[in-house]
């Protein structure tokens, strides 16, 4: 039952080594630090739940940002009301993500098409704005959701004493906000890859991929499609909670800014870089957006001043004022640029890019540009 093909298992195998060592791969990169890998296994979770319902179905949802803080803020209640052991965190960020979206998916998976996709971001929307204001008992407002001495944690302090300081959160002895953290998500990345690896070669991923093809003959042929698209968007939303649920064990605050729209929108982005459909690009796709955002966002005047020295003041002043506007806070005009290319030069991805680079200098075929699959869902 656990059994994969060859080709799929060894995709399996390859992938598990790369995220296990990425601590010694990335090194060279300027990307081995706790904080970052985390970053990369945890996105990357989220992009595999967000293509079984985008690249399985071709439902495109905008308001999964709103699973991922529902993650966070069940995984910080947890911490608070009942133990800093990351395993009942882990379960509820899943559980309440899952019902969340179950609500929120059967109210949007009443229309399809673009309809649906703005359906998904108005809830988003709300949820956001419901967080800063109507829930701020729940979710203390603008300032965020944090651990304070006085949680009640009533499982940790039924066997041990309140200490002087805040608690860290842990999983059998080993502190969640290091290396720790980072394997912990890395072992769960693994587990949803071969998830969803399972889903997309089983009878429901065919469905799916038949709902995606053509969702009129699907019905003309007696299907009720409803119950698949709504499980597909449960199973994606536990992936978007599951995830959301990691960041607050690794940094145990949650904060609304995690549900808005933007949010939805780089997870858009991350997977239609990677390529939609395939299993990896999407993990690609929010590996490269972090890394992006974690390098370019650091640059400042001083740095580019440094960077430009060798030049006339002149000269420095006009490429540092250039420069400048690509980088740093305007590091999402440089993603804005690259995500142009990708999709003009390569829609389908990253991956296409790869496949094209195989078959010209591997296979010895004339690479064909992939044509991005047609949404054939009718605008109800």
């Amino acid at each position: 039952m656990l059994a994969l093909p060859k080709k799929e298992l060894i995709t399996f195998l390859i992938f598990a080594v790369v995220v296990l060592t990425m601590p010694i791969w990335l090194t060279p990169f300027g990307a081995s630090y706790p904080g970052l890998l985390q970053k990369f296994a945890i996105y990357g979770l989220l992009a595999v739940g967000f293509n079984i319902l985008f690249g399985l179905t071709g439902y495109l949802s905008f308001g999964h940002a709103a699973f991922l803080g529902v993650g966070s803020y069940a995984a910080v209640w947890s911490f608070k009301l009942l133990s800093m052991n990351a395993i009942p965190a882990i379960v509820f960020a899943v559980i309440l993500s899952g019902l969340f979206a179950l609500v929120i998916g059967y109210l949007s998976l009443k229309r399809s098409g673009i309809y649906f996709s703005i359906l998904t971001l108005a809830f988003a929307q709300m949820s956001y704005n419901l967080a800063y204001s109507v829930l701020t008992p729940i979710t203390n407002g603008e300032t965020g959701l944090q651990l304070t001495l006085q949680d009640p944690r009533v499982l940790d302090l039924a066997f041990s004493e309140r200490g002087a300081g805040l608690p860290l959160v842990e999983l059998f002895g080993v502190d969640m906000a290091g290396y720790g953290g980072f394997y912990l998500s890395a072992i769960l990345l693994i587990i949803g890859f071969f998830v969803a690896q399972k889903i997309t070669l089983s009878p429901f991923g065919l469905m799916l991929k038949g709902i995606k093809s053509n969702q009129n003959r699907m019905k003309y042929t007696g299907f009720n499609i409803r119950p698949y698209t709504l499980a597909a968007f449960v199973i994606s939303g536990m992936y978007a909670g599951l995830a959301g649920g990691l960041l607050a064990v690794t940094d145990p605050l949650a904060g609304a800014e995690r549900m808005q729209w933007t949010a939805s929108g780089e997870l858009v982005l991350m997977t239609i870089l990677g390529g939609v459909g395939t299993m990896f690009g999407p993990v690609l796709g929010a590996w490269i957006m972090k890394y992006l955002e974690n390098i370019f966002s650091a640059f400042n005047e001083n740095v580019l001043h440094n960077l430009f020295s060798f030049l006339p003041e002149g000269v420095q002043e006009v490429a540092v004022r250039f420069v400048a506007l690509f980088v740093g806070e305007g590091w999402h005009l440089t993603l804005g640029l690259m995500f142009v290319l990708v999709v003009v030069f390569l829609p389908g991805g990253l991956m296409e890019g790869y496949r094209r680079f195989v078959n010209r200098f591997f296979n010895g075929k004339k690479p064909k540009p992939r044509v991005p699959d047609k949404q054939t869902q009718p605008a109800e």
